[in-house]
């Protein structure tokens, strides 16, 4: 029996990434592989399906396949790239770090590090696969070879239950409901919304409202930003919910007129999926992943001039058959997306991956000892930043250091400091 085992950095409750784990998972063990997922941290619901990453370095063979999700810099991906496995690279995007300087700097700097340790993998995974087109070329222009896509099959079970009364009483009126789904963060580009609806609001219909659906947490600079732009603007009935449960999230597109997206920056963004399931219209900004995730369903727009795109939601909103003709385009969309053979493409990639040459990495004689070094002085750098900027600069990982972090990028690739 061959062992196809699965890293990532957290294994989430809910979101995509989780999903397309665990039914990777389930392909995988019902076609007689063994299959484990290794991960830092998982949520509480999920952690007894997993196994720490640690735990990789005794279990993880020569023979063994390791499917790597890739979405972020993480201590999973450094030990991944050391061991002996052959490797399939799942490329989820990674979000370009500008997005949040002066916002969230831990978040800025991991991103800024996942993009950098990412190029690092072009020759060490037999396959790399985007779960998108666009993330698929991401990875041909940074030089994987041989790339392809496995194709993300959304599960809308969560969206099945009985929707939260309480939202459904407070919005389901004959106001317009203009909706966006997503986290709170600077490359979803609320603001953008906000500045859409104000023109909406004031030039097409003053009895609507914009219900921004999603967490703030880790960006509460962007949401108080958020809040003064909205004031400045003295546009009324925007709603920003903050986290909420699978019940309301069921009732916020239950009550939705339209699903609008300015998001800049998208590797798939499964709520617009979301919104085709639900039949609430979408708009969205022709950004990165959208077009191929809206797969010909839904309106795009190019043009962000908030005139421009208030006259694209009026005449959806306003026109029955306009409205209906994009409600029939999601629909085919969907069905061609649910058509998707995943478990068959899958398979297909994982024999391909266990066929392909079999590539070797370079991994320097002292490689865990600097992980081990490296991991502790992270630690310190978190609870005493001042002891950590003392420390003498040829101390691996420590203020100043030139030389690797973890010992298989070499010296320009490793600089913490």
């Amino acid at each position: 029996m061959r062992n196809v085992h699965q890293v990532l950095a957290t294994l989430s409750y809910g979101d995509a990434i989780g999903h397309e784990v665990l039914g990777i998972q389930r392909v995988l063990r019902a076609r007689g592989f063994r299959s484990e997922i290794y991960v830092e941290t998982a949520h509480p619901r999920l952690e007894h399906l997993t196994r720490d990453y640690r735990e990789m370095v005794a279990q993880v063979g020569t023979d063994d396949l390791l499917i790597h999700h890739f979405s972020i810099g993480s201590k999973a991906s450094r030990i991944s790239y050391a061991l002996p496995a052959r490797m399939m690279l799942v490329y989820h995007n990674i979000t370009p770090p500008e997005y949040f300087t002066g916002v969230n700097k831990e978040l800025a700097e991991s991103c800024f590090l996942g993009r950098r340790e990412l190029a690092g993998y072009a020759g060490r995974c037999e396959l790399a696969v985007g779960d998108s087109e666009f993330n698929r070329a991401e990875l041909q222009a940074l030089g994987f070879d041989p790339t392809a896509v496995l194709p993300v099959v959304p599960d809308f079970s969560h969206l099945d239950g009985e929707p939260n009364a309480f939202v459904a009483r407070a919005f389901d009126d004959d106001w317009t409901n203009i909706l966006f789904v997503g986290r709170v963060i600077p490359n979803k580009r609320f603001d953008d919304l906000v500045r859409i609806f104000h023109a909406y609001r004031t030039r097409c219909n003053r009895r609507s409202r914009l219900l921004l659906v999603g967490s703030s947490t880790g960006f509460e600079s962007y949401r108080t930003q958020l809040y003064h732009l909205i004031a400045q603007l003295g546009t009324p009935d925007v709603y920003l919910t903050g986290h909420i449960t699978n019940e309301e999230l069921a009732a916020f597109y239950d009550v939705a007129d339209l699903f609008l997206s300015a998001s800049e920056h998208e590797g798939f963004c499964v709520p617009l999926i979301e919104a085709f399931y639900k039949e609430v219209p979408v708009l969205a900004y022709a950004a990165t992943a959208v077009p191929w995730t809206l797969h010909g369903g839904g309106v795009l727009f190019e043009d962000k001039d908030p005139r421009a795109v208030a006259a694209l939601m009026d005449g959806i909103l306003s026109d029955t058959e306009v409205r209906d003709a994009v409600l029939d385009s999601q629909e085919r969309a969907l069905e061609r997306l649910l058509a998707e053979d995943f478990a068959g493409t899958l398979m297909g990639h994982v024999e391909r991956a266990f066929a392909a040459p079999k590539r070797t990495c370079e991994v320097a004689f002292d490689f865990w000892q600097q992980v081990d070094t490296y991991e502790r002085l992270k630690a310190l750098k978190k609870v005493r930043p001042a002891l950590y900027e003392a420390l003498p600069a040829e101390v691996p990982g420590a203020a100043g250091y030139q030389g690797s972090e973890a010992g298989y990028q070499g010296p320009e690739a490793g600089d913490e400091g």
